[in-house]
Formats: C-alpha cells, structure tokens, sequence
C-alpha cells in the first residue's frame, strides 16, 4: 500500500511540475489583426481562435495547479503521516516552480501541450461558463504588447486610444491612409471645372461673373477642356484696367501642369513643392482631362481638414463645384435610371 502511494504521489508531483511548465505565449499578431486576417486565411482563423480562448487556458492551467497542489499535500500526509508528510508536501510545494522552470522540463511540458492543444481547446470552449468565473476571480486578460502589422491595427489603436485629442487623432489617421490615395479619389471632377476660354474679354462683367465664383484660379482652355493652355490668377486680374478689356489668353500664366489621375498623393505633394504652383490638370491615360488637383486638395486630405485659401470667397473648390452640380442635368422632365 505504501509503495502505491509513493508512487501515486510521484506522479502527482510530476504531473504538478508538468503543468505549472506549461506557457503558451500569445502570437506575435494580435487580436485584430489576427481577426483582419481570418476572413481569408484558415491559418489565421486557428490562431485567432487560440488568442481568445487563451485567457481560459491560463484559468484552466491554474485551476489545475490549485488541485494538483492539494492532491500532492494530501497524499503526502497520507503516505508519509502528518509530520514527514507536511514537510515532504511544503518542499514539494517550494520546488516545483523552479523544476518546471527548467529548460529540459519547461521543453518537453510545452511539446506535450502542443501537440493536444486542439482537443484542449476544444474542451475548454465547452468549460466556458466555468473558466469565466475563474477568469474573474484569479486570472488577469491575457493581452501582451504586440507590433502592429498592418496599417488597420495601427489605426484601430488610434480610434480608440483616450490620449489623443480629436484633432490629433484625426492628423494621425488622415497622413496613415496619405501614402496610398490617389488624385482621382480627392480631385474635382471634370463635369464640376469652371474654366474661362482663352478668347474670352475679360471685360467688367465677365470679371464679376468670375470674381462670384470663389475660385482664386481658373484653367484657361482652347477648343475644350482637353485642350487646357493655361492658368487665370484672380488675384492678377485686380490689376487690369477694365475699360481695355483684354482676353483670358494674354492675362493668363501659360505654363500648365499636368499630372496622372492614378498618381499617388505623396507624389502630388511633392510635385506641388518642386513646381511652387497649386493647381494641376489631372489627365488620364490617352492624356484626356479628367479634373483639377489643387494644393489646397492635398493639404486637406493630409491634415485631414478644411483649409480656405486666402483668395477664396468659398470654403473651398469642392463647396463650389457641389453647389454647381446641383444644378447640372436637371430639366423639368427628366428620368434618373
């Protein structure tokens, strides 16, 4: 009988030892990430799926080692009596921390866990109502510091971050997505460009008509909008003499600019600061006019703000060229399809 239960409390102890070796580390990708990438990855929804439960792994673990603890002092007491078998149970209780931190024993602990960790999991999914009690009770969230993976994680910190202002928190997210928009997702569109032909008088009226606009430029054009010649400064118009009317061709600036409708936005700052000019004609592939950029556009989708140019009577170009749009295509009889 003695011999049984020594060895019974061998195993015991053993097991104790086994299960306090025992870390499974969380990944290296957090939660969300893991969660972004689960929608198309089998790998990720496993792992995904370990993340979560992992917090009741470690309830789980520590129940165990609750029950082990008590399992080796009992059966210590019984088969040694109660004077050699507490002493025999508090050196066993003082021990095994430092024999399970063993590498030889922390190895083979963690090798038996993974290669059951599946079945494990699965038993513990079933045991959710009971670890939720043990989680609240003795076992902190397990959440490590993770790097961020992906520009969404990053993001989704900063969303939810409480150190950040709302302005602050806006720049950050605005000049995270900058990188990777395009002109055409924040240029005005063809159908809203108000341009002036080059062989237009710029008399008294049609000077007024321009200055109600807002716009501080306007592009100067030839036979049409794909024929862009140049570009009308409102601000260089104050100067001229209005009883010698002159046409937009001379009182324009002829350089134009151009620039590709599917060209990065870091691209088009740059462009902006090496030219020193702030409106570009945005062109597609066979070089046809698509839109209109401007610095103002660019600075906005940086800073994640409105920003008024001092020239303008508008907010901005978009408010204008909302405002005209209403008005676009709509006779009393139409049919919207």
């Amino acid at each position: 009988m003695f011999t049984f239960l020594f060895i019974l409390t061998v195993l015991v102890f053993i097991g104790l030892v086994v299960v306090a070796g025992i870390r499974p580390m969380p990944h290296l990708v957090s939660q969300f990430e893991l969660k972004r990438r689960s929608k198309a990855n089998k790998e990720a929804q496993w792992q995904h799926r370990r993340e979560v439960l992992l917090p009741d792994v470690y309830a789980a673990l520590a129940a165990k080692t609750a029950l082990l603890i008590v399992g080796f002092v009992a059966l210590a007491i019984v088969t040694f009596g109660w004077g050699l078998g507490l002493v025999v149970g508090l050196i066993g209780v003082l021990l095994y921390p430092t024999i399970a931190s063993w590498n030889f024993a922390s190895q083979q602990s963690q090798k038996l866990y993974d290669k059951y960790e599946p079945g494990y999991l699965d038993i513990i999914v079933k045991l959710q109502p009971v670890f939720k009690v043990l989680r609240s009770v003795a076992v902190p969230r397990v959440e490590p510091y993770h790097r961020f993976d992906s520009r969404e994680e990053l993001q989704d910190m900063i969303d939810r971050s409480n150190v950040l202002s709302d302005d602050e928190r806006k720049l950050i997210v605005h000049s995270l997505g900058f990188k990777h928009e395009i002109v055409e997702s924040i240029m005005t569109p063809k159908s809203l460009i108000k341009t002036v032909k080059k062989t237009e008088f710029l008399g008294p009226l049609v000077l007024s008509e321009i200055h109600e606009l807002g716009h501080s430029r306007l592009p100067v054009i030839g036979a049409d909008l794909d024929h862009v010649v140049g570009t009308l400064h409102i601000r260089d118009l104050l100067s001229l003499d209005v009883k010698q009317s002159v046409t937009a061709e001379k009182a324009m600036e002829a350089k134009v600019f151009y620039i590709r409708h599917d060209q990065t936005l870091e691209h088009a700052l740059a462009a902006f600061i090496e030219t020193r000019h702030h409106l570009f004609i945005v062109i597609n592939e066979a070089r046809e006019t698509v839109g209109l950029l401007t610095l103002e556009d660019v600075m906005e989708a940086l800073l994640g703000r409105t920003i008024m140019d001092e020239d303008d009577n508008h907010e901005d170009v978009h408010s204008v060229a909302a405002h005209r749009a209403v008005h676009n295509n709509v006779p009393e009889h139409r049919v919207d399809v």
